[in-house]
């Protein structure tokens, strides 16, 4: 609140973060313009007149714009983030509802589009997200979420530790899903170690190296032989359930997934202001999230 003290300050602070070099216009991408009244600009090119919040993920708020910047800072630097539970208390919202939202419009801020895909060695595995199922067996599964984890393996000093990580849900475990997560999110010619689930043998005949490892075969147990996927399974799922609550609707889990991978891959930042500044940055660059497209049928009130 120090850092903005007024509605000014917050608008100057997001015009040098969206325009670093200057007015662009949204609209027809001409360079520079002037300030008309109520804090428009007015484009030199086209005349259109717009804000610095038009058009990204703080599109039509009302609310000043010194809680959006709390907020920010509040879930930036929260190591496991914070719920709408208690922005809705803490900050005095009219509903509920209206502090979800906010917290999703951010979500929706942290993944950077041209960020670098995993490379080196990479694990990948996938975990099943919701609650107690009955029979079903193996990757069999009815009502979860399917969650395909990969996790950078690096060396550390008593094994393997993980690099970064990359979290999505998929439809089924076919290799045709499979595979479109991996080619998404990992760089080819990296070696790919999996199990020997047979949606990942086709592997050997794409742009990637690959090892699948048979967990009957090897006497190992499945946490042994691929420990760092293993490891964020278990940790998404305690993050959801203890943070979260488990109050997480499928149709909205890949946004939270988001966050996880968000939190954990700049775990080792320094400095908060600069998480503060990179998700500022990144919603200045999102698209606006209506409340409408937010919300699925029965997402508010389906739980896992």
């Amino acid at each position: 609140m120090t850092w903005f003290p007024s509605q000014e300050a917050c608008v100057e602070y997001l015009e040098r973060v969206r325009w670093p070099d200057g007015f662009v216009c949204p609209d027809c991408e001409h360079h520079g313009g002037w300030k008309a009244s109520r804090g428009r600009w007015v484009c030199g090119g086209c005349r259109r007149q717009t804000t610095v919040t038009s058009g990204t993920a703080l599109h039509g708020t009302r609310t000043p714009l010194a809680i959006w910047m709390a907020v920010v800072w509040e879930m930036t630097g929260d190591k496991t983030g914070i719920s709408a539970m208690s922005i809705y208390k803490e900050w005095g919202f009219g509903s509920y509802e209206t502090a979800w939202a906010w917290l999703h419009k951010l979500r929706r801020s942290m993944v950077v589009m041209d960020r670098s895909r995993l490379a080196g060695v990479v694990e990948v595995d996938e975990t099943y997200v919701g609650g107690y199922e009955e029979g079903v067996t193996g990757r069999e599964t009815n009502t979860k979420s399917i969650v395909v984890v990969a996790v950078e393996r690096r060396r550390g000093r008593n094994g393997p530790v993980s690099g970064r990580v990359r979290l999505g849900v998929v439809p089924d475990v076919s290799f045709a899903s499979l595979y479109a997560f991996i080619e998404e999110n990992i760089e080819p010619g990296t070696l790919i170690v999996t199990d020997a689930w047979s949606g990942y043998k086709s592997l050997k005949r794409t742009a990637y190296e690959h090892q699948a490892i048979n967990v009957s075969r090897s006497g190992k147990k499945a946490h042994e032989v691929l420990p760092l996927v293993h490891r964020h399974a278990s940790l998404l799922k305690r993050w959801l359930l203890g943070r979260h609550q488990g109050a997480v609707s499928p149709e909205n889990l890949d946004y939270y997934l988001d966050e996880y991978v968000f939190r954990f891959n700049r775990r080792s930042a320094k400095h908060r202001g600069l998480l503060f500044y990179r998700l500022v940055q990144q919603a200045m660059r999102t698209d606006p999230s209506p409340l409408p497209t937010l919300l699925s049928p029965g997402a508010k009130n389906s739980n896992w």
